[in-house]
């Protein structure tokens, strides 16, 4: 992964016309601090709901008819000039023929609110998990220093961290740094139930129970240079006891144990690692990187069982399907690839993106959907069930900060950052009630 903040690389200017419009409106043209928490009345009323969103308003407030320049032109703008970061040159250019068609037009998430009231930020620019969603109406996400958790149900928002100054375990563990950390830049975040994990970029880790008050346990993984914490998942054992990996540039992967608050493994691979993701009987973790090829490794050991080939480039996702069989990877080439576990030969299929790198993969619990995020503007939703031939397709514009489903696969939030239009974007579940209806 690269060493870059966000700041250090962005997309090029696309349109300044359009640029000055969307600053011409009546949302804060600053992304500082002190934008984030502006009245909440304004920021209410800025806000876009289905009702208005059917009535015609765009879903982000954006004015299109008060515009020298019709949605549709610059969408075609923002296709022919956005800068896909690559570290392999022209590896987004390869992939063409291999590429599964698909039939775009699906509707599997219809759209319910943009809050804008909430700011979701990025601090590294490959780093996209800063979204979690614990229940169809609560969701957690960085905005800055703070780890914020929004309710979709009142629509109010709390902060829940900030790490902006010292920040130290107010809980006693063996292993843990009692001194805790000054001024965390957070790279990556998982919350799962009442557990929150905050990575940063010089390898720190911190740990909050939801439910309780002050920060549990603080641990740094690395005193490397090269030590920012890329990825975090959490997650549960067999036996019901909770743990996390954190996947490191340092070329480490750690598992830690939250019943003991301890380190309980550490792998070690020839390359950085940007994400893993665990398979759901446990046994096997998906290991993604700074390397064309990922791999299967056996999660008890860490020796690798195999490898992954077909990508051109370094991927920064991973998720598996709650089959156990089914995995996918996403990568800077503009794919998805989708995998067989019990033939890896090659993959099943190759999904396209239109902008990027994929950045994010999520699946549904029930294993119905999978979305794919580019780091900027679409947001793909395929149906495991047609061979991901069908999908949705969500259409927006700013850089995504993360996607998340809520756990009973009711809700769909994507953090969207934009210095004028930043937001969260919340979609329901599709539902067919017709069968009620023919009861009235």
């Amino acid at each position: 992964m690269s060493n870059y903040h966000y700041d250090e690389y962005e997309m090029e200017d696309v349109d300044d016309e359009m640029d000055e419009g969307f600053r011409s409106t009546d949302a804060p043209a600053s992304d500082s601090d002190g934008d984030e928490y502006d009245d909440y009345s304004s920021s209410r009323k800025s806000d876009t709901s289905a009702a208005q969103a059917r009535k015609g308003r765009d879903i982000q407030g954006i004015p299109w008819d008060r515009l020298n320049i019709t949605r549709e032109k610059y969408r075609q703008t923002r296709l022919e000039q956005y800068k896909n970061y690559e570290n392999v040159p022209h590896s987004g250019e390869g992939l063409g023929k291999d590429c599964k068609p698909t039939e775009k037009g699906a509707s599997y998430y219809d759209f319910i609110r943009n809050s804008k009231s909430v700011k979701s930020t990025i601090l590294h620019f490959q780093l996209r998990n800063l979204v979690w969603a614990t229940s169809k109406h609560d969701v957690y996400l960085m905005s800055h220093y703070s780890v914020i958790h929004w309710s979709s149900l009142v629509c109010k928002k709390r902060e829940v961290l900030n790490v902006s100054g010292h920040v130290a375990p107010s809980e006693k563990h063996a292993g843990s740094l009692l001194e805790g950390f000054s001024q965390t830049q957070v790279s990556t975040l998982a919350v799962k139930d009442n557990l929150l994990v905050a990575g940063g970029f010089q390898g720190e880790l911190i740990c909050k129970h939801l439910d309780r008050r002050g920060v549990s346990f603080c641990s740094r993984t690395t005193y490397d240079d090269n030590a920012i914490t890329n990825a975090v998942e959490i997650y549960v054992t067999p036996s019901g006891a909770v743990h996390f990996t954190a996947s490191n540039n340092d070329c480490g992967v750690r598992d830690f144990d939250m019943e003991k608050y301890q380190l309980s493994k550490h792998f070690c691979f020839p390359w950085p690692v940007n994400h893993t993701s665990l398979s759901p009987d446990g046994k096997l973790l998906t290991i993604v990187g700074d390397n064309r090829e990922g791999l299967l490794v056996d999660s008890r050991t860490g020796k690798t069982v195999t490898s992954l080939g077909g990508h051109l480039d370094f991927s920064f996702a991973s998720a598996w399907h709650p089959d156990g069989v089914t995995l996918a990877t996403g990568n800077q080439d503009k794919t998805c690839r989708v995998w067989d576990a019990r033939n890896l030969s090659k993959s099943v299929a190759v999904l396209k993106g239109n902008l990027g790198a994929i950045r994010s993969i999520r699946y549904t619990s029930d294993g119905k959907y999978m979305a794919i995020a580019e780091p900027a503007d679409f947001v793909h939703v395929y149906d495991v069930k047609s061979g991901y031939v069908r999908e949705q397709e969500i259409d927006f514009f700013g850089e995504i900060s993360g996607i998340s489903f809520s756990p009973d696969t009711e809700s769909l939030f994507i953090g969207v950052w934009d210095r004028t239009y930043g937001s969260l974007l919340e979609y329901g579940r599709r539902r067919n009630y017709s069968y009620l209806d023919s009861l009235i």
